[in-house]
């Protein structure tokens, strides 16, 4: 998803920011397979018997998306990266209703209360594990996103997945 100058798709989300019901239509339209391909990887890594469909989960952020007016939309890239952060919380939240992380939901659970704790310790490093993994951005694209150096985004990420796999090895899923 590399950055495009000026292109229909940021002049879309630049009106979206304005208020413009009509270009978040037209933004969806152009959208829809994206927002459904990256809906579909993140339900992949749900447990079996997910209730919540591909379709159902975009529409859901596109609701959440379109209501970001105070949003400083600054393309493409940006808008892409809230909306993923945006289905990962739609999917903390189905989960929180379904009573699975409550309940204990094995490595899922982990992973969640991973990403939550990495947030209380280090806002910028669980912003660019969301871009990345969840996001599924390169890391060019994260730091052009989060104004960081390349060198420092490859930096954190490498700090990130050490703690990531250090902090769930200690994890006991049963």
């Amino acid at each position: 998803m590399p950055e495009q100058p000026v292109s229909r798709t940021t002049e879309l989300v630049k009106s979206i920011a304005r208020g413009d019901r009509l270009a978040a239509d037209q933004l969806m339209a152009e959208l829809y397979g994206e927002f459904r391909t990256l809906a579909r990887r993140y339900l992949d890594r749900e447990p079996r018997g997910h209730t919540l469909q591909p379709t159902a989960l975009v529409n859901e952020v596109y609701l959440r998306l379109v209501d970001q007016t105070q949003v400083d939309w600054k393309g493409r890239t940006h808008f892409f990266a809230l909306g993923a952060q945006a289905m990962r919380r739609v999917l903390v939240d189905h989960a929180r209703r379904k009573g699975r992380l409550k309940r204990g939901g094995g490595l899922q659970r982990a992973d969640h209360e991973a990403i939550q704790d990495l947030e209380k310790l280090d806002p910028r490093q669980a912003r660019i594990v969301e871009l990345r993994f969840f996001g599924g951005l390169g890391v060019a694209e994260v730091a052009e996103l989060l104004g960081l150096s390349r060198r420092t985004v490859e930096a954190e990420w490498t700090m990130i997945r050490a703690w990531l796999r250090r902090r769930l090895s200690d994890e006991d899923p049963r």
